[in-house]
């Protein structure tokens, strides 16, 4: 058997996030229609749900967001812009844009053979 990388090891399938429709979306009193959750083992097993979606969601998307930071700054690129310009466009320091163009380069390298724990990536 194949051995997993860490990074999908720690991935948990999380509850599908379902958008709301725009209308009780707008209701800053409705939230995934937490608030008619009477039983409140119920209402902590939904809310742990969603927590754990966007915390995924929002883990994929940081991913997605470094490889697109080194894909734009890839030397190679002839349009390839500067940390200070994805910076900007992205609204982050340049010191973080720094940070996920490596992590975004990363990313893109794939795992390691033989991954040191020392080494490891980790998020920005």
């Amino acid at each position: 058997m194949a051995e997993s990388s860490g990074r999908s090891e720690r991935r948990v399938r999380p509850s599908p996030l379902l958008f709301e429709p725009t209308e009780v979306a707008s209701d800053p009193e409705h939230f995934f229609d937490l608030e008619s959750i009477e039983d409140p083992r119920d209402l902590l097993s939904r809310a742990t749900e969603l927590t754990l979606a966007f915390q995924a969601a929002t883990d994929r998307a940081l991913e997605f967001q470094a490889v697109a930071a080194a894909q734009l700054a890839d030397p190679r690129r002839f349009d390839r812009l500067t940390a200070a310009e994805i910076a900007r466009r992205a609204e982050w320091s340049e010191d973080y844009a720094k940070r996920m163009i490596d992590f975004g380069r990363n990313l893109l390298r794939g795992p390691d053979p033989d991954p040191d724990p020392q080494t490891t990536r980790r998020r920005p």
